[in-house]
């Protein structure tokens, strides 16, 4: 572990040297990131403006349940977004060959040779919402509640990480799957809001089949008293321990069916 540590600090700073080389490029990316979250935030705006609650839920739960969204879907747009790319980055243009051919784990330097700065505006959107939220609700805080809040917006990660690979992995039958993962990733809009306001069938799939659920709304109940689901809440960090196990062999049953494309 010390030495995969190390290596990503190296490929880390590698990585932002050259952004730095591109300066303009890198606050755009930032700046872009901004744009499209105040988006989606003035969006939910329009719409309470219009309502006073959906389905019983107030415009502040709502955002509450958008923070920890922007914050899960941060940690894995800054530290694993170069999933998105083994497709057509690696798998057709034989740049795996490659990287198979170093004595390290392939999936580590797969994720290691990018670290996406945009990520850090959605970071410090998530967390600012998520403020301006529990203010506006009267949430108080504690240690415990901070820690689980810590652990919670980890497991939202986890869960994004683990989709992104699993449907990522199809890259190996498809040559790119990139089509199949952003129509996979569009559902999970549907977990920015209450799953309540879903029919039975969008919820199963969000919590038993594509668990998004997990990702925003399910967590955000542990802080919402009377709300319910509070055993899907704790059950969040198991998911997302459950889904990056099953999304991980998968991508080794994936590599071992990999063809060379010298072969």
């Amino acid at each position: 572990m010390k030495r995969y540590a190390k290596l990503y600090w190296l490929y880390a700073k590698n990585h932002f040297k050259v952004m730095m080389e591109y300066r303009m490029d890198f606050l755009i990316g930032v700046l872009s990131v901004f744009g499209q979250q105040f988006a989606a935030l003035f969006f939910l705006s329009i719409v309470f403006q219009h309502i006073e609650s959906l389905n019983g839920w107030g415009f502040y739960e709502i955002l509450f349940i958008y923070g920890i969204a922007f914050l899960g879907r941060a940690v894995h747009h800054i530290f694993f977004d170069n999933l998105w790319t083994i497709g057509w980055q690696y798998i057709r243009t034989g740049n795996l060959d490659r990287i198979l051919m170093r004595p390290l784990n392939p999936l580590f330097q797969i994720v290691a040779e990018r670290v996406q700065q945009d990520g850090f505006g959605q970071l410090l959107i998530g967390g600012s919402v998520l403020w301006l939220a529990s203010n506006e609700l009267g949430m108080t805080w504690s240690m415990m509640d901070i820690l689980v809040l810590l652990i919670m917006v980890l497991a939202s990660g986890m869960i994004y990480i683990a989709v992104n690979l699993f449907f990522a992995t199809f890259s190996f039958w498809m040559i790119d799957s990139l089509p199949v993962v952003f129509a996979v990733f569009s559902l999970s809009d549907f977990a920015r809001y209450p799953m309540t306001i879903y029919s039975k069938v969008i919820m199963f799939v969000l919590t038993y089949i594509i668990p998004f659920g997990f990702t925003a709304f399910y967590p955000a109940m542990y802080f919402f008293e009377g709300r319910g689901f509070t055993m899907f809440a704790l059950a969040t960090p198991f998911v997302a321990m459950l889904s990056l196990v099953i999304a991980y062999r998968f991508w080794l049953y994936g590599l071992r069916a990999f063809a060379s494309t010298g072969s």
